[in-house]
């Protein structure tokens, strides 16, 4: 067991100003000499393009591309490397991975399964004032979004499907992180990601303040929409798409089915995916499948909750004040995990 933590940060202001911010915090972490190791047992099997990079942020959120920027001015880093490194399009992305999404009448919950040494620890409030929609949630890859929740209430995860045949466009988590920045409801969601390049092949969960709800089946070559309230890891649609081995993914699906309602309680339904005993929650690290955290979504209430590693009581984010003015007062989540490897930022 290793104890893990987040560190909880909030900014108001421009996207430049917060890659500012973003870089200064990065430089007190081992980010930067994580990710270079990383490249070295794995070289990048895509091309880094600055200008065609440029001009894709330019036509779906050119705001992002700022914060980039911001980034840079502070890091001091070629413009190849932050495109490498944080613009997250087209990216390869590296192992299998899990993630279970449950939606209730009024909320999302969700387990992020991956590798922790990919993990940020950085749990981030962003209210801009230069365009895009304030959001709320974990980071990933610093300007990415694994999951999270904007100021209109909607909410989003994403699930892994497979990694053949990649195409040209975004990575999952700054398709995330473009959810959340451009789209306020499920209908806007739905066009959107119709528009967008995908560079993968993943199911993107989302639930509207009016509590509509829809799971989009994404790939490079194709799209659908179910309306279920539970995803795994194997598409429903475009079941052609699917990768050979979705036997877990299934009977992942089958407990999971087995031990929700559309009357589970908000409690009950975080105690299902954070605790072991039910077998949601997975320990698989070292196959790039262990669970992370547990996330959960309150869209009408505009209140997000988490829990870092298993068996927690999650702390709980009152966006909502929080938009209105309110400061924070949690510094940090922690938490504990099984298994020795350590965050991306240790």
């Amino acid at each position: 067991m290793q104890d893990v933590q987040s560190d909880v940060m909030s900014f108001r202001g421009s996207h430049y100003d917060l890659g500012i911010k973003a870089a200064q915090w990065i430089e007190q972490t081992n980010i930067l000499k994580n990710r270079e190791k990383e490249w070295k047992k794995r070289k990048p099997r895509f091309n880094v393009d600055v200008d065609e990079t440029y001009h894709v942020f330019q036509m779906y959120a050119p705001q992002i591309w700022e914060e980039i920027k911001g980034m840079e001015t502070v890091l001091e880093l070629p413009m190849e490397q932050m495109v490498l490194n944080f613009a997250n399009y087209r990216f390869a992305p590296q192992k299998e991975s899990g993630c279970t999404v449950f939606l209730g009448d009024d909320y999302m919950v969700r387990n992020y399964d991956y590798h922790p040494a990919t993990y940020d620890g950085r749990y981030l409030l962003f209210q801009p004032n230069d365009g895009g929609l304030a959001q709320i949630g974990p980071t990933s890859r610093i300007t990415g979004r694994m999951d999270g929740m904007n100021e209109s209430g909607l909410s989003m995860g994403y699930n892994f499907m497979h990694r053949k045949n990649p195409g040209d466009g975004f990575v999952c988590y700054m398709i995330g992180r473009l959810i959340l920045e451009c789209c306020k409801d499920v209908d806007e969601a739905i066009r959107f990601l119709k528009e967008l390049p995908h560079r993968s092949s993943f199911s993107y969960i989302v639930m509207d303040r009016q509590l509509n709800h829809a799971i989009i089946e994404a790939s490079p070559r194709a799209i659908d929409v179910r309306y279920d309230k539970t995803c795994t890891n194997h598409y429903k649609l475009l079941t052609h798409e699917n990768r050979n081995y979705t036997k877990e993914s299934k009977e992942r699906l089958h407990r999971l089915l087995k031990q929700t309602s559309s009357d589970l309680s908000k409690q009950d339904a975080f105690k299902i995916f954070n605790d072991p005993e039910y077998e949601i929650y997975s320990k698989q690290f070292r196959s790039w499948s262990g669970t992370i955290h547990t996330a959960m979504y309150e869209p009408q209430q505009l209140v997000a909750w988490l829990g870092l590693g298993e068996k927690q009581t999650p702390a709980r984010f009152d966006f909502h004040a929080w938009l209105n003015g309110e400061e924070l007062s949690q510094e940090t989540i922690t938490g504990i995990i099984d298994t020795p490897i350590t965050f991306a930022n240790v």
